[in-house]
């Protein structure tokens, strides 16, 4: 039962790892600290295997755990974010890299955003959970989710060249 257990788990992380990673990466603004979080996310969910094996969504809950020791980071050391306001800076700009430049215009944005708005506009437009479950997720109301979102998405709109391309949180309109 025990291998069979670990065979499962296993497998989860070998199918999950890099959407975690990534989903973690978009909580903290830094490879390292995602490989971190992921890590120790799963290090959690390997001790209570059975039971999240058991949830309707593993995923949903290890999800759900990466967004706790995130949030435990910052509960529990009081860390600052050591993000840096844009990426590294390129000799030139190449028009094949657009979408490259505007990758790292979001990621710099997204660390300017406060932790629990972070966690709820990457959870709510980048992993496309509603807000209930977002709500769930983060063990908040909806309303929480709706007001952090509007907020989040009002700096968003404030930093150079996003102003376009964030969700307007008004029909869905991605």
């Amino acid at each position: 039962m025990q291998a069979e257990l670990e065979a499962q788990f296993q497998e989860f992380v070998r199918a999950r790892w890099s959407h975690l990673v990534r989903t973690a990466y978009l909580l903290t603004g830094d490879a390292h600290h995602a490989e971190d979080l992921t890590q120790t996310a799963l290090a959690k969910a390997y001790r209570s295997w059975r039971r999240v094996s058991r949830a309707d969504s593993p995923e949903a809950y290890v999800r759900r755990m990466l967004v706790s020791c995130n949030s435990d980071r910052f509960r529990k050391r009081r860390v600052s974010e050591s993000l840096t306001d844009a990426p590294p800076e390129r000799a030139g700009r190449d028009e094949g890299y657009a979408g490259v430049d505007e990758r790292g215009a979001l990621l710099g944005a997204l660390a300017q955003l406060p932790p629990k708005q972070r966690a709820v506009v990457v959870m709510r437009y980048w992993e496309d959970l509603s807000e209930t479950e977002v709500a769930e997720l983060l063990g908040c109301s909806v309303g929480t989710v709706k007001s952090q979102a509007s907020k989040g998405l009002a700096k968003l709109r404030t930093y150079p060249g996003l102003a376009r391309r964030t969700p307007s949180g008004q029909g869905g309109n991605r």
